[in-house]
């Protein structure tokens, strides 16, 4: 069981950033592929960003590709998500997510067992 609890959200202007952390509770954090999904009122989840075990793989939504970077530090068991340029279309809650399963990185919710409890990120026009 891992528990995950995010953290870094907030109110900021078009334009600005923000840099998001995800903090799991388990000794083997370097096993899980991690992503981070977002959540906009009376829209489904939608997928961010993922990175496999030790960093070397990310993968991007299309739509903050150039913008947000997804990083991890195994040794503070922590995920991050730098996000810059932020659009109001960015406003939602923030998810970060854990799986041991599989091999692959995926950018499905099926891909993932472990889900945070969410930070909401507010960007204003």
């Amino acid at each position: 069981q891992v528990q995950l609890v995010e953290s870094g959200g907030g109110l900021v202007q078009a334009g600005g950033s923000l840099r998001l952390s995800c903090t799991a509770s388990t000794g083997t954090f370097s096993r899980y592929r991690m992503g981070w999904f977002r959540q906009a009122p009376r829209k489904e989840r939608e997928f961010v960003a993922a990175i496999d075990w030790i960093g070397d793989i990310t993968y991007y939504a299309d739509s903050v590709k150039g913008r947000f970077t997804i990083s991890r530090d195994n040794a503070k068991n922590t995920l991050y998500l730098q996000m810059n340029s932020l659009k109001p279309d960015d406003t939602g809650v923030y998810y970060c997510a854990a799986d041991e399963r599989f091999s692959t990185v995926t950018t499905t919710t099926l891909g993932y067992t472990y889900w945070g409890q969410g930070t909401q990120v507010t960007v204003s026009s």
